[in-house]
């Protein structure tokens, strides 16, 4: 009998932790988490001109993100979000940069309704 009630307990702490490792899976997926960008992290591109594209690890509402350029002399401009060509990318292009040090910083609204936020520094040479 002991045996028995020992297995029953064991099974109920079993399904307990599938249901667990369940929902944090789902938790996890909903969040947005950038995948890729261009200009990539610490890269150096050619200006003036320079486009840019994100993409994540869910679809994204772009009509509810935010793209900002911080400028080497610590200025920040919006950059407006082109029409989405893919739910989990956005794009923009930020126009007449010079060569120095910039960062893009993002705002994302994910499936989950949560917010996500980051930066991705980079420089412009042979502006």
């Amino acid at each position: 009998m002991a045996g028995l009630r020992q297995g029953k307990i064991q099974l109920a702490g079993w399904i307990a932790l599938a249901i667990l490792l369940f929902v944090t899976a789902r938790i996890v997926e909903a969040h947005a988490v950038l995948k890729q960008s261009s200009p990539a992290a610490n890269s150096t591109v050619k200006g003036p001109d320079v486009p840019i594209t994100l993409r994540y690890n869910v679809r994204v509402d772009a009509s509810r993100s935010k793209l900002q350029l911080l400028h080497p002399d610590n200025s920040t401009s919006d950059l407006p979000i082109e029409k989405q060509t893919a739910p989990d990318s956005m794009s923009a292009t930020a126009k007449g940069l010079t060569s120095g040090a910039y960062r893009i910083r993002w705002q994302v609204l994910a499936p989950d309704g949560h917010i996500t936020r980051g930066e991705i520094p980079f420089s412009v040479t042979g502006a």
